[in-house]
This record gives structure tokens, C-alpha cells and sequence, in this order.
């Protein structure tokens, strides 16, 4: 299969909904959290939106991640940007696949603490949530890296399609 020169149209929009939906989840993490704790200490969980909008988001966000694995499947990805070192590219392929493999965890592991009661998936969730956080912080910075010091366009390849 010949690598396409960038991302299309469906995957640079899924790529930007799920970053949203992502800093949502971490909007909303006080609403969950308060109401596990109150779970987990017998009292009955505060009634309101903000925990089927966290448990929504989770569905969403596997969701449009298994969508992005069919398409990267079908369609493929850009070559690494020209220039850079092998060790940086392994390094992106490891975090990229960390990171569908956490939208993939996270509500599952969410799912299984909310619904199935299990303390070890809250606890697994938790560690989860913060790996997803500095995954992701690697991740914007080693994209502002490519534009501000590399100056290699990869950054813009998320933000218009290919032809």
C-alpha cells in the first residue's frame, strides 16, 4: 500500500473531536470522582448530568478510536517527516499506539469500576487517566516541536487535508 501524503478530511476531524471530547473527560472528572467516592463510601451518588456526560464521553471516545484504527487500517498514514532520526519515529509509532490503546482502556477499565463495581479497574483507571494526560502532553509537545524548531509542516498535516 503507498503512504498517502497526509490525513484526510474524516481523520483530521475525528483526531480534533476526540482532543475535545478527551479535555472534557478531564472537565468532568470531578463530577465522577465525587460520585465513585460516594459509592464507595454507601451513600447514594449525586444525581445530575455530569456523570452520563463522563460515561457518554468514554463510549464517544472508544468509539471514534476504533473508527481511527479502521481508517489508519484501510487508508493508512503519512511517511515520517524527511529528516528525522529513526529513534524519534519509533518513538512517535510507541506513543501513538499508547495512546489509541488508552482511549480503548479508559472506558473500559471506567466501565468496569462504574457498572461492575470493581475497586482494581478504579484504581487501573486512575493510573491510566494520568499516563493518557502526560502521553498526551508528549504528544502536543512533540508536535509544536516539529513546527517551531524542525519546521518540517508535520504539525499542519492535522490541521488540512490531503489532497
Amino acid at each position: 500500500m503507498t503512504k498517502p501524503s497526509g490525513y484526510s478530511a474524516t481523520q483530521i476531524g475525528l483526531h480534533w473531536i476526540v482532543v475535545l471530547l478527551i479535555v472534557l473527560q478531564y472537565v468532568l472528572h470531578d463530577g465522577i470522582s465525587a460520585a465513585w467516592e460516594a459509592v464507595e463510601e454507601g451513600r447514594e451518588a449525586a444525581s445530575g448530568l455530569l456523570v452520563p456526560m463522563h460515561i457518554l464521553g468514554g463510549v464517544l471516545i472508544s468509539a471514534l478510536a476504533l473508527w481511527r484504527l479502521a481508517l489508519r487500517a484501510r487508508r493508512g498514514t503519512p511517511l515520517p517527516p524527511a529528516g528525522g532520526h529513526p529513534a524519534l519515529d519509533l518513538v512517535a509509532r510507541v506513543t501513538h499506539g499508547a495512546l489509541y490503546l488508552l482511549m480503548l482502556l479508559l472506558p473500559l477499565t471506567g466501565a468496569l469500576a462504574w457498572f461492575g463495581g470493581v475497586e482494581t479497574a478504579a484504581g487501573i483507571h486512575v493510573v491510566l487517566t494520568a499516563l493518557l494526560l502526560v502521553l498526551a502532553g508528549l504528544h502536543v509537545a512533540a508536535a509544536l516541536f516539529h513546527h517551531f524548531v524542525m519546521k518540517d509542516g508535520l504539525l499542519n498535516r492535522m490541521g488540512r487535508p490531503a489532497s
